[in-house]
């Protein structure tokens, strides 16, 4: 849900708009003003995500308004204005978007996909890099930091994924297939990954086989990803 208020001195004007957000379930109106300085309060306060501003306002504009703001904790700014001579002096006060009044539904839709795909978190796959030295891992409200060389191996289930290491296991965010990609550790099952240098055995099973690690663990191997395993370490 994507919080954000709405911003303009003609209380038509902002009934007008709220009208139309409301027909936007991913959006949630938790305000309105009719002046800079309420705005600026509420902005403080509520810490919306969005604002809609209309440019023309009395005593200090929109315009002026948005550029009192930090720019590093602001929310997105779509100006809303009768005037199209506005709309790149909106640009350049870091403005997300303009509407032009009335505000038409398709341009509007346009603007709340923008700010949607703008406002979605990345994934982790595209902001970590190529390789990873640690991973970032949690256990209860503590925050941990692990040595990729220190994980023996890793494994999912109904609850997450779970990193193991010879002291301890604990929990990522990451997903198994960024594990895979982007550390030394290697499939050995559907729901599991191991660290080469942390074997100790590979126990040959009818259906499978385990892996005995350094630190005594047992970990499952499948018969799809025996051999290639097997193989790592020069068997046959």
């Amino acid at each position: 849900m994507i919080t954000c208020l709405i911003i303009d001195d003609e209380p038509f004007a902002r009934d007008a708009l709220c009208d139309q957000l409301a027909q936007h379930t991913e959006l949630a109106v938790i305000g309105q003003c009719s002046n800079a300085i309420e705005a600026m309060q509420l902005i403080t306060k509520l810490k919306p995500q969005l604002i809609f501003v209309d440019i023309q306002m009395p005593k200090i504009t929109g315009l002026e308004m948005v550029a009192m703001l930090d720019p590093d904790t602001m929310p997105r700014v779509v100006f809303v204005t009768a005037y199209d001579e506005y709309a790149i002096k909106a640009f350049e006060n870091h403005a997300f978007d303009y509407l032009l009044k009335p505000v038409d539904e398709k341009r509007l839709q346009t603007t709340i996909h923008r700010v949607k795909k703008d406002l979605a978190p990345r994934s982790l796959e595209l902001i970590l890099p190529k390789q990873l030295e640690h991973v970032p891992c949690y256990c209860g409200n503590r925050l941990k930091v692990i040595n990729v060389d220190e994980v023996e191996f890793a494994f999912s289930d109904l609850s997450g994924i779970h990193v193991t290491t010879c002291l301890e296991q604990v929990h990522t965010h990451l997903t198994l297939k960024v594990l895979e990609e982007k550390t030394h550790l290697v499939r050995c099952h559907k729901q599991y990954l191991v660290a080469p240098n942390a074997i100790s055995e590979i126990l040959v099973q009818e259906n499978g086989a385990e892996v005995l690690t350094h630190s005594g663990k047992r970990v499952p191997v499948s018969r799809r990803f025996l051999k290639p395993l097997k193989q790592l370490f020069g068997f046959h």
